[in-house]
């Protein structure tokens, strides 16, 4: 059975002038066009396509792949704007994904905004379409994580706790303001790191690694840097936030501790001018 909005496994069924027909069960053939035909496709073959509405509605395959595909949430850019219809969205495919006015809320968007949207399929009309109101589409289930498990992070929005947050295109978390010293945006992007899921579902997040497996990790990044800087770099605890996520890629607090732990070692000097490897 092929599922609308999602990635399939389809069996090649018959050719045609227009491409191929696959097996979709209760929907009968579905069309792939001849442009994304391949040699190695033939009758009886398998392939895995993603299934969707074309312009004139009619259920085709695709070979391409979408930015994201109907239960997850996604940071796409706005196309273009219909008077009526809604905003139109890039999410890899060249059919663009519709934003119906009814799912904007109170947001006005123009050509070339961001939108955090929710991927979905409409019960009514069988059609992909996106969302704002993400908390209509968040999943059931408990997270799949453990403490510790790298994560894909979206960031979108702010509270007085923290930052919120989209985890692996499925999940809502949350980033303590005190877990990271960036000024975070909503359409920002980042590996995090899962530091607590609650009996209820709910998701707290790191921006680093946790414990002492994080200060270690910074401070190698720290000295491998160093070594290729011939010894000396212009940082210490009083750079910038910016200029160290720029540099060494991690928050300020955990570079302070990576220094630390370096210094008390005895492997680098903190100087006023910055930081310095101890002679061995």
């Amino acid at each position: 059975m092929a599922n609308i909005g999602r990635y399939n496994t389809l069996t090649v069924l018959e050719k045609s002038d227009h491409g191929l027909y696959l097996d979709g069960g209760p929907h009968d053939k579905i069309l792939m066009p001849t442009r994304y035909v391949t040699p190695d496709m033939s009758i009886g073959s398998e392939v895995e396509v993603f299934v969707y509405n074309d312009s004139e509605d009619r259920l085709v395959a695709t070979t391409e792949k979408p930015y994201a595909q109907a239960g997850e949430f996604a940071y796409l850019e706005v196309i273009s704007v219909h008077p009526t219809a809604g905003a139109f969205l890039d999410w890899g495919l060249s059919k663009d994904l519709l934003l119906p006015y009814r799912e904007q809320g109170n947001t006005h968007f123009t050509e070339g905004d961001g939108a955090i949207v929710a991927v979905y399929v409409d019960e009514y009309t069988n059609r992909v379409v996106a969302s704002t109101r993400l908390h209509n589409h968040l999943p059931a289930e408990k997270p799949p994580y453990e403490v510790g498990d790298a994560v894909h992070v979206l960031i979108y929005g702010d509270s007085p706790l923290g930052f919120k947050s989209i985890i692996d295109k499925r999940y809502r978390g949350l980033l303590y303001h005190q877990e990271t010293s960036d000024q975070l945006e909503p359409g920002d992007q980042f590996t995090g790191y899962i530091k607590k899921v609650h009996n209820d579902g709910k998701i707290d997040l790191r921006r680093d690694p946790s414990g002492y497996g994080r200060v270690d990790g910074v401070s190698q990044i720290i000295l491998e840097k160093l070594e290729a800087a011939g010894g000396a770099m212009p940082f210490n605890d009083k750079s910038t936030p910016e200029a160290i996520r720029a540099t060494f890629d991690t928050s300020k607090k955990a570079f302070k501790q990576g220094l630390g732990r370096l210094y008390k070692q005895r492997r680098i000097l903190i100087t006023e001018n910055g930081i310095e490897l101890v002679n061995e």
